[in-house]
């Protein structure tokens, strides 16, 4: 959302939680990271442009940790994405921060975004659909095939996205990057998760609010 971005894309479709609060704690801290990097950015300089990423990086550690707090009181569960984002936020969050260097947050949705595909494809070769599990989200109707094609997808899916985000940071300066992060990564995650509601509904995905006629 991929890493969070991503992986609220992913369960756009679910019924349960119908409030904002899933995707508040999914773009939230995002949203937060580049608002602190933009407002903090007093010129173009590529010092300032580092401290700014600091600034940035400081605010996401903790604006996600508060995700998590708050996925628990509210939702009574944190999902094994939010999770590892967190995990990985803050890890390479402190790394960007001890050296000074906004490389490593760069480099962790690469990270995320492998980490979830080795897990879907996976799990799709061995027959067991894990998105289900990472989800931890009801698609009313939907069946094992149906699951299957979407771990399958989505694994093939991030796969671009590691390989797409590795050419932005070595190509884009960072400010670039982030904006292409945060705006344009999220629009392609969401533009995905429609495509594949017309295979999902084939294997018996019911959604919100569509009614049958006898």
């Amino acid at each position: 959302m991929p890493q969070t971005a991503a992986a609220e894309a992913v369960a756009a479709p679910k019924k349960s939680e119908g409030s904002l609060l899933p995707l508040l704690l999914d773009f939230g801290p995002l949203l937060i990271f580049f608002a602190v990097f933009k407002l903090t950015q007093s010129d173009g300089a590529a010092l300032a442009s580092t401290r700014a990423a600091i600034n940035g990086t400081l605010a996401f550690m903790l604006a996600i940790l508060v995700a998590v707090a708050v996925s628990k009181w509210r939702l009574g569960r944190v999902s094994p994405m939010l999770w590892l984002s967190a995990v990985l936020v803050v890890g390479f969050g402190a790394l960007t921060v001890y050296f000074n260097d906004e490389r490593f947050i760069q480099i962790k949705p690469t990270i995320i975004y492998s980490a979830f595909a080795a897990l879907l494809l996976g799990g799709w070769m061995m027959g067991k659909p894990l998105l289900r599990y990472l989800l931890q989200a009801a698609y009313d109707g939907l069946d094992e095939t149906g699951w299957l094609k979407l771990s399958r997808n989505w694994g093939l899916f991030f796969v671009v996205m590691a390989l797409i985000n590795e050419g932005l940071r070595q190509f884009l300066t960072f400010e670039t990057w982030l904006t292409v992060k945060v705006w344009g990564v999220t629009a392609l995650s969401f533009l995905f998760a429609m495509s594949q509601i017309p295979m999902l509904m084939k294997h018996g995905l019911a959604l919100e609010g569509a009614q049958t006629k006898d």
